[in-house]
């Protein structure tokens, strides 16, 4: 099998290798893969910033959909020439994260997706929707499964208001599921092009935060004064401070991820006078993606990414450190 890996840090290190092409074992799943997407945490693996004690070499990347090609002794869930993505952490089942379900995570504790074959467990696996090509399903496991589980930490319902920030992966599915939830959206980005994109998907309004840094303040506009329900907050101690100031009292922040550095110390005093839920999303467990699958099927939802084919990864790597991106940057494995 042919395969990316990581075999020194950094993106020119990224080194495309043959390697023996596995077979499944008892209860494993070998799947033959044809698309891979990139989150922010692969950028961070492979340049080492992420567990700098990774052990090397290691195939990078969580998210992947493929075709079974064969199967292995035992299994019954699966057969030869089911669609399937890989689950984020392949030992999360069901209910809440715990250590021992930590353990296992694509690309990281174990080897990723940026491969032609890769095996895993039959509870690793879940079906993609009918209606998705590959290249639309290997955006799910991470990116759409923590915006799925973001909107459920914060209760989102009819007539709330959300407030997006940026328009990468977590930010463009947690619009999408936010408005089959008929909430109100509302969204920054560092270009007008972006948001005129995200407004034609269904955003309400929208704020360059380069024109305007203060967007904590428009948002209060946008709501009357009040503040919003819930923030989807990807930036981390950068952007947490005005995150705080954007919330009405009560409000929700879901913590998905950490863009940038501290901008200001932590602002306690803030989370006291809001009265704040600060809650941590770390994507989500295997039944959480079954559940987000049967809503997209419904919806008939579609992600939204830019399409490259696998042989541009160290590429494409760039392209993702320059923010330039608008939803997901998905390869196409021949």
């Amino acid at each position: 099998m042919r395969a990316w890996q990581i075999s020194a840090f950094g993106i020119d290190s990224l080194e495309f290798v043959e390697r023996p092409t596995p077979a499944p074992g008892p209860g494993e799943v070998l799947v033959g893969v044809r698309a891979v997407s990139y989150n922010f945490r692969d950028l961070l693996m492979i340049k080492g910033f992420y567990n700098p004690k990774l052990a090397l070499p290691r195939i990078p990347c969580s998210d992947g959909a493929g075709e079974v090609v064969a199967v292995g002794a035992g299994v019954t869930a699966f057969k030869p020439g089911d669609r399937v993505a890989g689950i984020f952490m392949q030992n999360w089942q069901d209910g809440p994260l715990t250590a021992a379900r930590m353990k296992g995570a694509l690309g990281g504790d174990i080897d990723g997706m940026l491969a032609d074959y890769v095996v895993l467990k039959e509870t690793g696996l879940v079906c993609i929707p009918d209606h998705l090509s590959f290249q639309e399903a290997a955006t799910l496991p991470c990116a759409a499964v923590t915006a799925w589980n973001a909107l459920s930490a914060g209760d989102v319902k009819p007539g709330s208001t959300v407030l997006i920030q940026g328009t990468g992966g977590v930010s463009i599915f947690a619009l999408q599921f936010a408005k089959l939830r008929g909430a109100r959206v509302i969204g920054t980005s560092s270009s007008h092009e972006k948001l005129e994109r995200a407004a034609e998907m269904g955003l309400d309004a929208g704020h360059n935060y380069r024109d305007d840094p203060d967007w904590e303040r428009w948002a209060m506009e946008q709501t009357g004064g009040e503040g919003v329900d819930l923030v989807v907050e990807v930036g981390g101690m950068g952007t947490l401070g005005r995150s705080l100031r954007a919330i009405r009292p009560g409000g929700t922040i879901v913590q998905v991820g950490v863009l940038t550095g501290a901008a200001e110390m932590f602002p306690i005093p803030l989370i006291l006078h809001k009265v704040a839920h600060i809650q941590g999303i770390y994507v989500g467990s295997r039944r959480d993606f079954i559940e987000m699958n049967r809503a997209i099927t419904l919806a008939e939802l579609r992600p939204v990414g830019e399409e490259f084919h696998w042989t541009q990864a160290r590429e494409v790597l760039e392209r993702m450190e320059e923010g330039s991106h608008f939803g997901k940057l998905v390869l196409t494995v021949a």
